[in-house]
């Protein structure tokens, strides 16, 4: 987001190889964002964008990566001058919605969508009227007014206009004009001195996938993938080895495509402090376990694959009160499951539309956006749980009776546990504790009759209202 220090903020991930820096300006953001978040965070993307791309020049990274902005761009005006304060590509959103019929209720986020934009709704879907062709006439429009401009500005092309901030000039103010009168934009319009490299993107960034550890797991992994042969192996593993299992469940895609192999085919234990992805977009057939813990983003967008993660054999902390997996985990995930003996960060399964899971704790924000899957939280959650979750069950472990104040209802019902609910329930702890070896776990099974009742059901309401409905069809025939 523009703000204040974002030209080091960008210096900062271009030298950390990253491939496409993105400033966002202050009047952009999603329906369902909060109005006060709109209206008070962040800047103009003229701002941020000028300071991230002189930024970048004077520390001669400009040419590494691809600088893009955003926010409440709609016309080829407002594209030619963020080409010439620095940026190479552009994110027209707003607009685009609104020619394919928004009318920004800004009602993204509850599924009541009146135009059948932003909406699962089957009869709201049917008040859609947008045509793609209007937002393909969109861009033609701004192609062509860009065309104008440049043809006026005397460039051929895009890269020629990048970072020629000294064509732009401050038009006239009135004398009289006391607040304007004091406006100094020269900061903003100054052009980067040249340093002799482009102020474009020419350049790759150098990711070191030579050296990933996902090599060493798919060259162990070929009989597998080959022949179908089950395989185990295990590996040490360190903060910067990121997202393991990504570039072999992508061989695995190549030769099975999306059926992947048989369940637990390809079978490796990691030890030590996974980095960043564990286990994300992994697919059929895979089985990680890790012994220790992981960072952010474990199991993002996970594919039918299974994570197992539980501390170090010596550890002398106790799993259920300390954070053994980070933020995000689960983020997208469509299929498979995650056992976590530990709390999880803040947005536990986030946009969860498929994946089982079972972790000891969790921080803010879980479950949000959740449309399907199944989570069983065997501790405390933080605040916000559960808020836009339209879909999936979610089944807290509530001992001290404090979640229903923590728990975002707007959207999901609290009910007791039904039979199936405990039947299911039960098989997971099994499930939990033969693959970590809960202690948690282990005491919920013993005492199942008396702790059976410390559990709530988290239901989204229009699920709830859908599974009723096939019921009752079922039921009349």
């Amino acid at each position: 987001v523009s703000k204040a220090g974002v030209g080091t903020i960008a210096a900062g991930v271009a030298k950390a190889h990253a491939d496409v820096i993105l400033v966002s300006g202050f009047d952009g953001g999603t329906g369902a964002s909060p109005l006060t978040s709109i209206q008070h965070a962040g800047l103009p993307w003229e701002l941020g964008l000028a300071e991230a791309h002189q930024t970048l020049v004077k520390n001669k990274l400009r040419n590494r990566i691809v600088l893009q902005t955003d926010g409440q761009l709609k016309t080829g005006r407002d594209i030619a001058i963020a080409a010439l304060l620095g940026a190479e590509e552009f994110g027209v959103a707003t607009a685009a919605l609104v020619t394919a019929g928004c009318i920004m209720m800004r009602k993204c986020h509850l599924n009541t969508c009146p135009v059948g934009v932003a909406t699962q709704d089957p009869e709201l879907r049917k008040l859609f009227t947008g045509d793609a062709d209007h937002v393909v006439n969109l861009f033609y429009f701004l192609a062509e007014e860009l065309r104008e401009i440049m043809a006026e500005l005397g460039f051929r092309t895009i890269h020629e206009m990048v970072g020629q901030a000294d064509i732009l000039k401050v038009r006239e103010v009135a004398a009289e004009d006391w607040k304007l009168k004091h406006l100094d934009l020269s900061p903003i319009l100054f052009k980067a001195e040249e340093n002799g490299l482009p102020l474009f993107n020419t350049e790759s960034q150098d990711h070191g996938l030579e050296n990933v550890l996902d090599h060493q797991l798919i060259a162990a992994a070929k009989p597998a993938i080959d022949h179908n042969e089950p395989i185990f192996a295990s590996f040490e593993v360190k903060n910067t080895d990121r997202a393991l299992g990504t570039m072999l469940s992508n061989e695995i895609s190549k030769v099975h495509l999306g059926a992947g192999l048989p369940p637990d085919t390809i079978n490796f234990k990691f030890v030590g402090s996974a980095g960043q992805s564990f286990g994300a977009f992994n697919t059929r057939g895979v089985t990680l376990s890790l012994e220790g813990e992981a960072n952010d983003y474990v199991g993002k967008g996970l594919s039918g694959a299974r994570l197992a993660i539980y501390p170090f054999s010596n550890s002398t902390f106790v799993p259920e009160q300390n954070i053994i997996i980070g933020n995000v985990a689960l983020y997208g995930a469509t299929s498979g499951e995650l056992f976590a003996r530990g709390k999880a960060g803040e947005r536990f399964a986030v946009r969860n539309s498929g994946a089982t899971a079972v972790v000891e704790g969790v921080g803010d924000h879980g479950c949000e956006y959740m449309t399907g899957g199944e989570v069983l939280i065997l501790g405390d959650t933080g605040s916000n749980f559960a808020a836009g979750m339209s879909g999936g069950i979610a089944w807290i472990y509530d001992p001290n009776k404090t979640f229903a104040r923590k728990c975002n209802k707007e959207m999901v019902d609290l009910d007791p546990l039904l039979t199936e609910d405990e039947e299911r329930i039960l098989a997971l702890l099994k499930t939990h504790i033969r693959l970590t070896d809960s202690k948690v776990a282990e005491f919920i099974l013993s005492d199942w009759k008396n702790q059976s009742g410390n559990f709530i059901k988290v239901f989204p309401k229009e699920y709830k209202a859908v599974l009723s409905r096939r019921a009752s069809q079922v039921n009349t025939h």
